[in-house]
């Protein structure tokens, strides 16, 4: 062996297969290894998986490893986590591997990763799932779109969604093809609905939507045939604050029917399927139909009552008016008797009276009769048929007449 000032001089592989030696005998059996699968590096034409692992503390990565899962491994891990998951393996997830420690001078440390248990990414991402809901809550934000008020007729509809998708498609159908004839308006916003890629995609969607909320009566996030696989991403913080903060109420129709999501749980309302939020959608208007026709006929019967009511008290008062119109008929009938009784009274009074006055000068008339003057004695001397007061105004030779009670004398002055 070749040495250097007395030390021997080892080759990069002897130290890498003394590297390697020491860890076959150190780690003799597969291991459990907790970590954080940040890239899962799948090759679709081999099949194999270089998966990166870490592990981090307050976002500082404290440890890294490279792993391997080699293609037969994969697919029976993939399918096992996929179905006791219901997600794929991918990135961003946390793990426990059970794992082999290997060492290759060629291509150094790595896991050699066997089994993966499902049933412990499950519960971090239930425990990650609770500090979110947690986090939304201590924000006040979890009730928030609920709390939004819905158009009574939702007519203008927003939809998040993929134009091939079955779900659109039955929700579209659906809407349009109501019995009762409902119009609604539907704009399309394309989005993908599941995957790593779909928080993104949705959000710039929904940015796209409140530039445009003076246009829309509610946001529709449709997705169908998918079954449950792809739902994590509904369970992620950033999405699921942008639909508990959005100005629009937001229905959710993602088409599943077990666990509900934090993205549905935070919606305005979650129906199970695109179908189901297209009936929402059509009830409303039904609802608003009906409570209509109640309010119609309400109004008709309180136009009825009323109707009742008036007609009682316009009877009311008739019957009212002619009682007081008889009654004061009556009473004018009365004075009018007492009137004409009076006028009778005080006419007979003046009647005697003017009798009594008549009679009176009657007497006078008599009295003052030439006849009864001349009959006393009296008589009259008359000059031209006029009678004579003065004697000196006849002169001598005038013709006189006497008039007496009987009889008439007639002389000439001297």
């Amino acid at each position: 062996m070749p040495t250097f000032n007395d030390k021997p001089i080892y080759t990069l592989t002897q130290v890498g297969q003394s590297i390697q030696s020491m860890i076959e005998r150190t780690y003799k059996h597969p291991y459990y290894v907790q970590a954080e699968m940040i890239k899962l590096n799948r090759y679709p034409r081999s099949g194999h998986c270089f998966p990166e692992l870490v592990e981090k503390e307050e976002n500082k990565v404290k440890a890294q490893m490279r792993a391997v899962i080699w293609r037969n491994d994969f697919e029976r891990i993939n399918d096992n986590f996929l179905r006791i998951t219901g997600e794929p393996l991918k990135d961003g997830i946390t793990i426990l591997c059970l794992a082999t420690i290997q060492y290759s001078p060629q291509y150094g440390l790595a896991l050699f990763i066997q089994n993966i248990e499902p049933a412990f990414t499950l519960g971090e991402m239930a425990r990650n799932r609770l500090q979110t809901i947690a986090r939304l809550k201590q924000e006040g934000v979890f009730e928030a779109n609920k709390k939004l008020t819905m158009p009574l007729v939702p007519q203008r509809i927003a939809v998040i969604s993929i134009e091939t998708s079955k779900g659109y498609s039955d929700f579209i159908v659906t809407l349009q093809g109501n019995k009762q004839g409902y119009h609604f308006d539907t704009e399309l916003f394309p989005s993908l609905l599941q995957g790593d890629k779909a928080v993104d995609t949705m959000l710039q969607q929904l940015d796209m939507i409140e530039k445009r909320k003076e246009d829309f009566d509610c946001v529709a996030i449709i997705r169908g045939g998918g079954g449950d696989v792809g739902l994590s991403c509904y369970d992620q913080y950033a999405l699921a604050h942008r639909v508990a903060t959005f100005p629009l109420p937001v229905l959710s129709g993602i088409g599943h029917s077990t666990n509900e999501t934090i993205t549905e749980s935070v919606s305005f309302a979650n129906k199970i399927t695109p179908t189901e939020v297209a009936y929402y959608l059509i009830n409303r208007f039904a609802e608003f139909e009906q409570r209509l026709d109640e309010l119609g006929t309400a109004l008709a019967q309180s136009v009825r009552w009323m109707l009742e009511r008036e007609n009682a008290a316009l009877a009311q008062c008739e019957a009212d008016f002619k009682l007081s119109f008889h009654r004061r008929l009556a009473a004018e009938n009365f004075a009018l008797d007492k009137a004409r009784s009076d006028i009778y009274i005080y006419g007979k009074q003046i009647l005697a009276v003017a009798s009594t006055r008549i009679s009176h000068f009657e007497e006078k008339m008599q009295l003052l009769d030439p006849a009864n003057i001349l009959r006393r004695g009296f008589s009259i001397t008359q000059h031209n048929g006029k009678p004579v007061t003065d004697a000196s105004q006849l002169p001598a030779g005038s013709e006189i007449e006497t008039k007496l009670y009987q009889g008439t004398i007639q002389s000439v002055v001297k």
